[in-house]
């Protein structure tokens, strides 16, 4: 054995084993358990950042410890490859985004190779080959013959001068990206899936996912959104373009007295056929236009509107209420009309403020309290006033008394709705799986057919950084079918898609028969761990949980839900603030690697902080976890010098020797724990720690010593594998260390021979004693009264009462 640890050298030829053996490729075995564990797959930018190193090293400090219990594990990686960022670099790099993203792919994949991850690298996939989005394609053509695929004109961000879409996050200051021209909004066709019709599924099987975070649920259930509240309709006094009313929907029908104004979205038909004759109203419309659709610059934008010179009717009172055009109204949501209460409601309250509008309290305080209206809006339930016949009603009553008023008027009923929208899957970019539709020249679409799938995503394109080459290029839309002239789709789909369904596929990637092979997936699913940000929490599991329950009623798989447990890490932070190039506070994980080796960059990691909590990187710790592992070989190498094999008898061992054994067993069982119930590895790798002290002070039985060090190096072994798997086959084992059966604890080492006990006199603490953890009353009493110190307090007095509490203290009470 090498005096010295030398990472560099040791992590090579590990990683070298690992590949000719083939350590981590597994395949289906229903004789055996199995645990199928995932990390969120990465997009390829690059380069790893440390985020990506502690994401992975989690997930794979998992896997390699449910292995070791026996199980079958399955651990995969892939790239989730389509997105706007290649788009962006192939433009700023004069490439194509194909060839930016296999040369990215390359590098990331030796980098994490680098790192020693467990991966079943035979299952590796990315997310723009067509093997991979010819499945998706072929899915969202079933989707659409079962009626859960529709298109639509919806709202996007249109840039005039470029004319093309922007994502959210490309309009800044309301403005183009590239060019700085206003935004506008801009209606345009769109593909949808009917998330909607899932909606109560989703939100009711958050009750199965115990092994998820609270947070995470409560999020979830927050963008769902249900709710109960009253639909309504306001009649026009005089009808406009042929529409005499509108609905509106309200959670707060108990404020409907106190209405005193209605707002209608820019693009509702009433605003559109009221500005035909209006250059006021019509020039208002096209200010709407241009501001951003995204729903957070909405919620902080300055609330505009104008009136419309009409009325509707209150479907109650009967009296006339006009009518405004807002510009924080949307008609994605709803119906794009909402009643105004200002004295209930804080956005309505700014607005009435702004626009010298009435403002109606009809709600006060339970309690009795006084509020005031002339400093903001009361929005809390509470005791109808001004109400007329619902005077006195809490909300409750109010909700119950005016929805049947308006039943019973035929102008309203009790209905859920939800917060949550269909997906809008469409993008008007190029580097994406292309939508599987043909458009007809006579109008309408129908989907390309199954035989004709996959939809190829041309590779070899040049980007003008403005327009989709896709787009801009007539041949490739040209199509033919039943010897009719068509036109393919040119929208791509939302990268959402893919990252969808990926956890699914990696159980089944070289399946050409279908979507997923049945068996194999029913074998896997559902993951049994997942491992991401808390970024992630709302969109992506939604997305992915909505997708699994589609391939269930698909047939495709036979469980609900796709992930039974949720880890979210914490951030990885410098100098209080998260690594970002922008902050110019990144650490490069490959200069980490070169300069420390893996096993360190591994155990920083995961000994900094708990999983869920932010990481602060420091240099002089990364050096400590060096010094650790250099502390490690040393303490076996120093053994492996000092002592012979020699077998464990454990009926004839020193005292040393037996808490030695205690200490060992007592970490295996913290260990154990805090891998398989908390996720706690800091906590696992602090107990080894104080066991490696031990052994370091101990002079004694070898094979005592070789148990101890042996349980260290298992134990760390998930966290820390090349070093490990060096000094098992140091310590004399033909097995890879990945391939040890997990340890287990010893009850007869945890029994104490002796223990530690207090002695008070008179309450107060005087002196400690040994005794024999089997020892009775008396022989403890007589101990305790023997010890010097105690002696000192109870000497020529009298004894009143000797009081023992096992396994604690002697009180010897003195008078």
């Amino acid at each position: 054995m090498n005096t010295h640890y030398n990472a560099d050298q040791i992590e090579k030829a590990v990683q070298q084993f690992w590949h000719e053996q083939q350590s981590f490729a597994v395949k289906a075995d229903p004789s055996r358990e199995k645990y199928y564990c995932l990390s969120m797959f990465p997009y390829p930018s690059g380069k790893l950042h440390m985020g990506h190193v502690r994401n992975y090293t989690i997930g794979d400090v998992i896997s390699r410890y449910q292995r070791m219990l026996g199980k079958n594990v399955l651990q995969p990686m892939g790239w989730d490859a389509f997105g706007l960022p290649a788009e962006n670099a192939a433009v700023k790099n004069k490439t194509a985004p194909a060839k930016w993203t296999y040369e990215n792919i390359r590098y990331m994949r030796e980098q994490l190779q680098a790192l020693g991850f467990g991966y079943d690298w035979n299952r590796e996939f990315a997310t723009c080959t067509p093997e991979y989005y010819r499945w998706e394609q072929w899915f969202f053509t079933r989707l659409y013959e079962k009626g859960l695929v529709y298109k639509k004109t919806s709202a996007v961000n249109w840039c005039p001068n470029d004319e093309t879409v922007l994502a959210n996050e490309q309009v800044i200051d309301g403005g183009c990206w590239r060019c700085d021209t206003p935004v506008e909004r801009k209606e345009i066709p769109q593909w949808f899936i009917r998330i909607t019709d899932y909606a109560d599924q989703l939100l009711n099987d958050l009750d199965q996912l115990d092994g998820w975070p609270e947070q995470v649920k409560t999020m979830q259930r927050n963008w769902i959104g249900r709710s109960q509240g009253v639909e309504m309709h306001f009649t026009l006094e005089d009808a406009v373009a042929g529409i005499d009313g509108f609905d509106v929907y309200t959670t707060r029908p108990d404020t409907l007295m106190g209405v005193t104004y209605l707002s209608l979205a820019a693009e509702h038909p009433i605003s559109l056929a009221l500005a035909k004759d209006n250059s006021e109203l019509n020039a208002f419309i096209k200010e709407c236009k241009t501001s951003s659709v995204a729903e957070a610059d909405m919620a902080k934008m300055e609330k505009r509107g104008l009136p419309t010179g009409i009325n509707a009717i209150h479907p109650i009172t009967g009296k006339p209420v006009p009518v405004w055009v807002a510009n924080y109204v949307l008609m994605d949501y709803g119906s794009g009309a909402v009643m105004a209460v200002p004295a209930h409601d804080q956005r309505d309250w700014e607005f009435a403020n702004k626009y010298d509008l009435p403002i109606k309290q009809v709600v006060a305080p339970a309690d009795g309290s006084e509020i005031d209206l002339q400093k903001e809006a009361f929005v809390e339930k509470g005791e109808l006033v001004n109400s007329g016949e619902f005077d006195g009603l809490d909300f409750d009553g109010a909700f119950n008394a005016i929805s049947g008023v308006l039943e019973g008027k035929n102008a309203g009923s009790v209905k859920t709705n939800y917060r949550l929208r269909d997906w809008g899957v469409s993008r008007q970019r190029y580097w994406g799986s292309p939508i599987p539709m043909f458009n007809l020249p006579e109008g309408g679409e129908i989907p390309v057919p199954a035989d004709r799938l996959p939809v190829l995503l041309p590779e070899d394109v040049e980007m003008d950084g403005v327009q989709s080459p896709i787009k801009a290029d007539p041949e490739w839309r040209k199509e033919t079918h039943d010897g009719k002239a068509v036109e393919r789709e040119t929208d791509t789909f939302d990268t959402f898609m893919e990252s969808s369904w990926y956890y699914a596929r990696f159980t089944c990637p070289d399946f050409t028969d279908g979507m997923l092979d049945p068996a194999q997936a029913n074998y896997w699913l559902p993951v049994d761990q997942y491992v991401g940000g808390i970024e992630h929490a709302i969109l992506h599991l939604l997305y992915a949980r909505f997708f699994h329950k589609l391939m269930r009623d698909e047939g495709l798989v036979d469980s609900d839900e796709p992930f039974k447990r949720l880890l979210c890490q914490g951030m990885v932070l410098k100098d209080g603030a998260k690594m970002s190039k922008s902050k110019g506070n990144t650490v490069d994980p490959q200069a980490m690697i070169e300069q420390y080796g893996a096993d360190t960059v591994r155990l920083f990691m995961m000994f900094a902080a708990p999983p869920e909590q932010s990481l602060e990187w420091s240099d002089s710790a990364v050096e400590g976890a060096n010094r650790f592992l250099r502390r490690l070989w040393k303490a076996v190498h120093s053994h492996l010098e000092k002592s012979a094999t020699e077998a464990l008898n454990k009926d004839s061992l020193s005292d040393a020797a037996r808490d030695l054994r205690r200490k060992t067993h007592e970490t295996i069982a913290k260990v154990s724990h805090d891998y398989a119930e908390r996720l706690t590895f800091n906590t696992a790798i602090a107990a080894v720690m104080e066991l490696l002290n031990d052994i370091g002070k101990f002079e004694g039985e070898a094979a005592v010593e070789r148990e101890a060090l042996e349980a260290c190096v298992v134990l760390l072994s998930p966290i820390v594998p090349h070093i490990c798997h060096s000094l098992w086959q140091e310590l004399g084992h033909d097995e890879a260390v990945i391939d040890a059966q997990w340890p287990q604890v010893d009850e007869s080492a945890l029994v104490k021979s002796s223990i530690e006990m207090v002695v008070q006199v008179n309450g107060k603490v005087r002196g400690k004693i040994q005794v024999a953890a089997d020892a009775d009353a008396e022989s403890i009493k007589e101990v305790a009264r023997a010890n010097e110190n105690v002696l000192r307090f109870i000497d020529g007095k009298t004894i009143r009462k000797e009081i023992v509490v096992p396994q604690k203290l002697v009180n010897i009470v003195v008078g």
